[in-house]
């Protein structure tokens, strides 16, 4: 009582929330539907989708290597994460590159050898 709260400390006669152990599941609106089921689901999400981090074949010619590799993209600062690496055909290839990625495109693969170099696919 000396508290000034009274003797229900503020927390009312009756109810949920007068009584001790009250909890409530997160997102309870009061009974209402929760906002997370009242949002309409749209699409699929394929959880076994692989992503792959994307490459021109103009930003090979600048790391200035013969042999590329996922590592030296990573140390030449073309790539940032550690996803599989895809090598697309916009640009052009000017000495021949020994090229290891994880995957190609028609193009890039084209190029890749028209200009003398190689391309090798990683798993």
């Amino acid at each position: 009582m000396g508290s000034g709260m009274g003797k229900t400390s503020t927390r009312g006669h009756k109810g949920q929330w007068s009584r001790s152990g009250a909890r409530l599941l997160r997102g309870f609106e009061g009974g209402q539907m929760p906002l997370h089921r009242r949002m309409p689901k749209r699409g699929f999400k394929n959880v076994f989708r692989e992503e792959y981090a994307v490459v021109n074949l103009d930003r090979l010619d600048a790391v200035g290597e013969t042999e590329i590799t996922p590592d030296v993209l990573r140390k030449a600062g073309v790539v940032r994460t550690k996803k599989k690496i895809k090598i697309l055909g916009t640009g052009n290839v000017k000495g021949a590159l020994t090229v290891k990625a994880h995957k190609f495109s028609k193009t890039a693969e084209e190029k890749i050898t028209k200009a003398g170099g190689k391309f090798e696919v990683l798993e």
